[in-house]
């Protein structure tokens, strides 16, 4: 009844066809992507082994639903090997891409950019892989709305963003591509 295109999977909901894509692509830097092998690294290496032991020590103590060492041992490894499998997933499907040092006259993955808003007010932002993220707000998803607008834009060119409080007005005042390793 449903033909398979070649690595995509379906799923017949309410007689409608959704296809997906088998992998979505997790574009990232080379210094995200050294970054994740070295916590995925340290995980495997440093924190999960001695968690391991008190497991099998802790269990080896006799009745386990009333031995906490157990219980926590147990639920800190649980929360290892969920963030192990995360990284796994998410370096098996990186796309690493390295602009540093090109000169491109548009905004591509990588790229730092200085925009302008219409109240006058300068930020600079960072397009990076999801993965990425850091705490401030000069690194942005290259999914997020922001970088969404600011993709394949050059300099002078104005672009909105589609923001919960309304359109936005920004200028592209300079690009440019730092080493991000």
């Amino acid at each position: 009844m449903f033909a398979r295109a070649e690595g995509t999977a379906f799923a017949r909901i309410s007689h409608r066809v959704f296809f997906m894509t088998d992998e979505v692509k997790n574009y990232i830097t080379p210094g995200g992507h050294r970054r994740l092998q070295e916590e995925l690294a340290r995980l495997w290496k440093v924190e999960r082994p001695p968690i391991v032991a008190t497991v099998a020590w802790a269990a080896g103590n006799g009745d386990r639903s009333e031995n906490a060492d157990y219980t926590y041992a147990k639920r800190k490894l649980r929360q290892i090997d969920k963030r192990i499998r995360y990284l796994s997933k998410s370096l098996d499907r990186a796309v690493v891409v390295d602009n540093a040092g090109k000169t491109h006259d548009r905004v591509h993955f990588g790229a730092t950019v200085t925009i302008g808003y219409q109240t006058g007010e300068e930020r600079e932002v960072t397009i990076v892989g999801v993965d990425e993220l850091d705490s401030g707000d000069t690194r942005v998803s290259w999914r997020s709305p922001l970088a969404r607008a600011l993709l394949r834009a050059k300099v002078g060119d104005t672009v909105t963003l589609r923001a919960p409080r309304g359109a936005e007005r920004l200028e592209i005042i300079a690009v440019r591509y730092d080493d991000l390793r």
